[in-house]
């Protein structure tokens, strides 16, 4: 089914590669054909219409479809096919052949040289043309006016202003294109990083319950097997937790660079369910919610749940025989968010993960409120005990309230 699946991905992909380069070919050769349809039907009306002009022969219709045809050239040689075309417009109208639409390949051409950005180069052939065809005009009809020789610098003025102007455009798009590649690349490593966030809480919260739980087990495992089988539930429920967590966390990953994830990997709502898996573990949680609940920004929600689940994970590897407090509070502009623990565990360099040899936890919860604009604050409490506290932006929006049973008062 994947091969199946990956050669439609492959014949999709060539279909597409196989529509551009037969788009990009008509944008090539359609303008030419055109120019010289034009250029020779209506030379042909204008030879009737000036019966004094030399008339049209096998060497003008070269000349007529020369033009043209150096069109097909204009992107990879752009000045060349600009000279080719200027010859040919001055080679035309200097043995007397009728005037007519002969310069359109030239106008063409010179729109093309501009909008690829060899600006003098066209400059200087258009310049240069003005003079052939001012000079023409001299041969063919006496000393030229000054309505003619305005009108023909009015018309590669045209034609030169066209040339710029679609040249500043296609930069105003590229440049839009860069800025929204950039933009796409700067979101996909932000969401990387989170990611790695997440992965570095997941693994330090289950693989430490998983430790902890088999110590327990093995300890217990001759003399109280009943304990040392609720040891190796919890490892169970642990380990299914996390690669749960890991293959959602891996699936974003695969698909990170195709379309950013738009919902957080946790939030709050799965606080209730880590108190019960802590409590299982061994540390005996309370939760304290104050003020009504309300929708909160994704990143908010998902760095509030994990800076929880790293403080309650430091919680049960370094304070010992403690009890845990978590406080979520919504009551003010910001989200609230505490665990307080009255553990004796080892010393508070250790504790609050300020050593570099001790891990990163308190470290990156610091700077997962930093992220969002918000701070943290760990160290021991007075009389005992250790405190995290994160106070995180949330804008106010819509409420959804608590249950009764749960604002402002302990869970246990």
């Amino acid at each position: 089914m994947a091969t199946v699946c990956g050669v439609d991905r492959g014949e999709r992909r060539g279909a597409g590669r196989g529509a551009d380069r037969l788009a990009a070919l008509a944008r090539l050769v359609v303008p030419a054909l055109v120019a010289g349809g034009i250029q020779l039907a209506g030379s042909f009306g204008a030879s009737m219409r000036q019966p004094v002009a030399r008339p049209l022969d096998a060497v003008a219709v070269v000349l007529l479809l020369a033009g043209p045809a150096a069109l097909l050239a204009r992107r990879r040689f752009p000045v060349a096919t600009l000279a080719v075309t200027a010859a040919v417009v001055v080679g035309y109208l200097a043995p007397g052949y009728p005037y007519g639409p002969v310069v359109l390949s030239f106008a063409f051409a010179l729109i093309s040289a501009v909008f690829h950005g060899y600006r003098r180069p066209a400059w200087v052939l258009a310049g240069l043309t003005y003079v052939g065809l001012v000079t023409v005009s001299w041969l063919r009809l006496g000393a030229p006016s000054s309505w003619v020789l305005s009108g023909l610098a009015a018309w590669l003025l045209v034609i030169l202003t066209v040339g710029e102007l679609a040249r500043v455009r296609r930069e105003r798009l590229a440049r839009e294109r860069r800025d929204r590649a950039e933009a796409e690349r700067r979101l996909a490593t932000e969401e990387r990083l989170r990611i790695a966030r997440d992965l570095h809480d997941v693994l330090a919260h289950h693989v430490s319950l998983i430790n902890v739980q088999a110590g327990t087990a093995l300890h217990l495992l001759d003399e109280q097997p009943g304990l040392a089988r609720e040891a190796l539930t919890a490892i169970k429920a642990s380990s299914k937790e996390v690669l749960v967590e890991l293959r959602t966390m891996l699936g974003v990953l695969r698909r990170v660079d195709e379309d950013l994830p738009r919902s957080p990997i946790a939030g709050l709502a799965g606080l209730d369910e880590l108190v019960e898996r802590m409590r299982g573990s061994g540390v005996p949680v309370t939760v304290r919610r104050a003020g009504a609940a309300r929708a909160l920004p994704a990143a908010v929600d998902t760095a509030a749940f994990r800076i929880v689940q790293e403080a309650l994970t430091n919680v049960h590897r370094h304070a010992g025989i403690a009890t845990a407090t978590v406080l979520v509070d919504y009551a003010g502009p910001q989200l609230v968010v505490q665990v307080d623990d009255n553990g004796r565990g080892p010393a508070a360099v250790s504790h609050s993960g300020a050593d570099p040899g001790q891990g990163n936890g308190i470290p990156g919860m610091r700077e997962r409120a930093a992220a969002l604009g918000g701070r943290l604050w760990a160290g021991p409490r007075p009389g005992g005990g250790f405190r995290v506290r994160a106070e995180l932006p949330a804008p106010a929006g819509s409420t959804e309230p608590l249950a009764e049973s749960s604002r402002g008062e302990d869970r246990t």
